[in-house]
């Protein structure tokens, strides 16, 4: 079986190594210089830095095995510490009953808990709680809170109101969370470990988590797979929709009996040709936001003590600033200096995507002192980093032109989308990985997965163990 793999993301690389480590003839064709992905690390004054915070977290024991058989012993267990900032003061996130009382006030945690009493008692839309993202958060945390902790931030990265959001947005990445479980994490500690939104602790790799995808690529060709780079893919070749191949931008077609794709998956359906009118509006109606990433070269050691911080003020512009000096000490290799990476996020008609790196790294530099967070400290240099097309986006009702366009992606024989771009999932690394694996499955054991309910249906797949100090833990994670 001769497989081509479109990128070289966690959900590609995973596949490439399953199905190479299978026998499968596999060539892995990335656009970039380096695999990773939205998850790679690069090198940056004498530094090692990540696109932005990657916390590895998974209960499932195929993708914890895999993790490690990868790692090795290259990891370290990283204390979370998570804030919002808002309005000059940074909050404890997941939300802590304590913290949210000593720093909104009596007056204004009495005002949020009264939010969140009146929604249990009197719901503001009873039976329309998964409508929007807006219905969902208000349900569970009341209006208040969702107005000071979810609103802005929400709006910042999607672009759009919270009441034209999708709930799958939420569905997705703060499932069963709530004030109620929130407050039950703080007393009862322990029962937090098994909810990936509040896990205090995770893996993190020493050298960065493109580390990992690197490995991976090594693996891939000592069992005699290729990985190419530099190799940005044009479209998927194909007759009487039966995949025969791809063409690359630089012209050369390759024959494959498989494609696995993860380019993000509007690009992919474009390219197939010919496509009827109503898969081309429901095309058309897929969106994709784009991240920007400022790198600051900061002259100071200590700025705060968190891996990321959220910005929910609402005149900041900036959403979310990373410390990398809180993740792995080998990242720093022994700099007396910090790297912090401030993301924004656009779409790509906005000024903001457009604008020259001096006046974004400006602004950056700007809002951080506005915060506190940079103090008097002086800035080195700055880097600016663009991504386009990284999350897609969950405006209510994109289900029904999705469903259409996966009914046609399914009529062509040896094509497998996978990943959060591939496949239009909202994933983190986890669900990426688990996606390569089933993938390969698959194609080597004929199984039959449906690769579109990983991250939707998660919890089909979990086996409660988790990775630790010590390895893989297999009994089951308190519940």
């Amino acid at each position: 079986m001769r497989v081509g793999v479109i990128g070289g993301g966690p959900a590609g690389m995973t596949a490439a190594l399953q199905l190479a480590r299978g026998g499968a003839e596999v060539t892995v064709y990335e656009a970039g210089n380096t695999v990773g992905g939205l998850a790679r690390s690069f090198d940056l004054w004498g530094q090692r830095v990540d696109l932005g915070p990657h916390r590895f977290f998974s209960t499932d024991a195929r993708v914890n095995r895999l993790w490690l058989d990868v790692v090795g012993h290259d990891y370290q267990m990283v204390d979370r510490l998570t804030r919002l900032y808002y309005r000059g003061k940074l909050f404890r996130y997941p939300l802590k009953p304590h913290d949210l009382l000593t720093k909104l006030g009596p007056v204004q945690a009495a005002l949020c808990l009264a939010s969140y009493v009146r929604e249990r008692l009197h719901p503001s839309y009873p039976g329309r709680q998964d409508e929007s993202f807006e219905t969902w958060v208000v349900d569970r945390f009341g209006r208040r809170l969702f107005e000071t902790f979810f609103k802005t931030y929400s709006e910042k990265l999607w672009g759009r109101p919270c009441g034209e959001l999708s709930a799958d947005f939420a569905a997705q990445r703060i499932r069963k969370l709530s004030l109620g479980a929130a407050v039950k994490a703080a007393l009862f500690p322990n029962r937090a470990a098994g909810h990936r939104t509040l896990v205090d602790r995770f893996a993190y790799p020493v050298h960065g988590t493109g580390s990992v995808y690197e490995r991976m690529a090594e693996m891939i060709r000592e069992v005699g797979g290729t990985v190419e780079l530099g190799a940005p893919v044009r479209r998927v070749l194909h007759q009487g929709r039966a995949v025969t191949g791809l063409e690359l931008f630089d012209g050369r077609q390759e024959s494959h009996d498989q494609i696995i794709s993860t380019m993000p998956l509007t690009l992919l359906v474009n390219g197939l040709g010919d496509l009827p009118t109503e898969v081309a509006a429901a095309v058309d109606a897929l969106e994709f936001r784009n991240t920007i990433l400022v790198y600051l070269h900061v002259d100071a050691e200590r700025l705060f003590p968190d891996q990321w911080i959220y910005v929910n003020s609402p005149e900041l512009r900036v959403g979310r600033v990373t410390n990398f000096r809180n993740w792995a000490a080998e990242l720093n290799r022994g700099a007396r200096t910090t790297i912090l990476a401030a993301e924004f996020w656009c779409d790509g008609d906005e000024p903001l995507w457009s604008a020259d790196d001096s006046s974004l790294i400006a602004q950056a530099t700007d809002e951080l002192r506005a915060t506190g967070l940079l103090g008097d400290a002086p800035l080195l240099e700055g880097r600016v980093v663009r991504v386009p097309r990284c999350y897609p986006v969950y405006a209510r009702g994109y289900q029904q032109p999705l469903e259409r366009v996966i009914e046609h992606v399914r009529s062509f024989a040896g094509l497998t989308p996978l990943g959060r771009y591939g496949a239009f999932k909202y994933n983190n690394q986890d669900h990426s990985i688990l996606m390569g694996i089933l993938a390969a499955e698959n194609l080597l054991e004929g199984r039959g997965h449906d690769l579109w309910a990983v991250n939707t249906d998660y919890e089909t797949y979990g086996d409660d163990t988790r990775i630790t100090e010590n390895g893989l833990v297999e009994e089951p994670v308190p519940a």
